[in-house]
């Protein structure tokens, strides 16, 4: 899938879940590429003639001057979703991408792809969200040609139900008949590869397979081997957890607690797209 041999790509996030396999995208699509980390040694092993690995942090702006230089692409997949290190969502989904985005202007960069999630925009209210959704805000402001990602969640987050699984039951709110298609982190990568050259502003992507909440937790315990117990829990308890959370917690805590319990509340499909499938990454994360 080389798309051109002429752009060079700066990608931030590169030793994250999505990041790690877009670098190593890249690499393999031989892409004149920057790779930022605060821990260079763990992206050593891509180091090539086309591969140049820059040591910066994103949450400090006086690391990234002129990082930019030459750079036609910054893709950006930084953001976290628990915070830790004292780094709130503020810091990083937002003001760490504008430390990015505004380097990338004075540069002259010509692309700026951020990789947000599904329905953002209708989550605003969620702590995440109210970050990574402001940053969007930003790029589309910046003069920049841009493309926003947003993919219907990660195979890497249903390990949730992995985790239940173990201990032999699954539980869920409602009656588990939701449905949404989360996405392997590989055909992420190149759904991100492609918004390179792609016109749109938008990309909206899930996997290949819509599955209910019920199918999942039964994918879970199958590949545990486990017989198949599914607790559904009244709603109200998934209302009120969130509201005890948002009340008693700081946005540390509560802030992915609500972000899943409000996103599985309701359908979420996104366009399909990809071939690896949840069932068999359940398999390989238990074998």
């Amino acid at each position: 899938m080389k798309l051109t041999n002429t752009q060079t790509i700066l990608l931030a996030g590169a030793t994250g879940y999505l990041g790690g396999y877009i670098a190593k995208a890249l690499v393999e699509n031989q892409y004149n590429t920057k790779l930022i980390a605060r821990s260079v040694q763990k992206l050593q092993a891509l180091e090539r003639k086309t591969v140049k690995i820059v040591k910066a942090e994103v949450t400090q702006p006086e690391t990234l001057k002129g990082i930019c230089e030459g750079v036609t692409t910054v893709i950006s997949t930084v953001g976290i979703t628990r915070q830790k290190e004292g780094l709130t969502y503020m810091d990083v989904d937002y003001q760490a991408n504008i430390n990015l985005l505004n380097e990338a202007k004075k540069a002259g960069v010509k692309k700026f792809i951020y990789v947000s999630a599904i329905n953002g925009n209708k989550y605003r209210h969620l702590k995440i969200f109210e970050a990574k959704e402001k940053f969007v805000d930003a790029l589309k402001a910046s003069g920049l040609d841009y493309t926003i990602i947003r993919p219907n969640g990660f195979f890497s987050d249903m390990k949730d139900f992995l985790d239940m699984a173990k201990k032999g039951k699954i539980y869920l709110f409602g009656h588990g008949e939701q449905k949404f298609n989360p996405i392997h982190g590989e055909d992420l990568a190149i759904v991100c590869l492609q918004a390179i050259a792609s016109p749109s502003t938008e990309i909206i992507v899930g996997g290949p397979d819509v599955l209910t909440l019920n199918e999942i937790g039964e994918m879970a315990l199958e590949a545990l081997d486990k017989p198949i117990k599914i607790i559904h829990l009244p709603d109200w308890t998934r209302r009120f957890t969130i509201w005890a959370f948002r009340t008693f917690t700081s946005s540390k805590t509560y802030g992915p607690i609500e972000f899943f319990l409000t996103l599985m509340a309701e359908d979420h499909m996104a366009p399909r797209f990809g071939a690896k499938r949840l069932s068999q990454f359940f398999k390989t994360q238990t074998s």
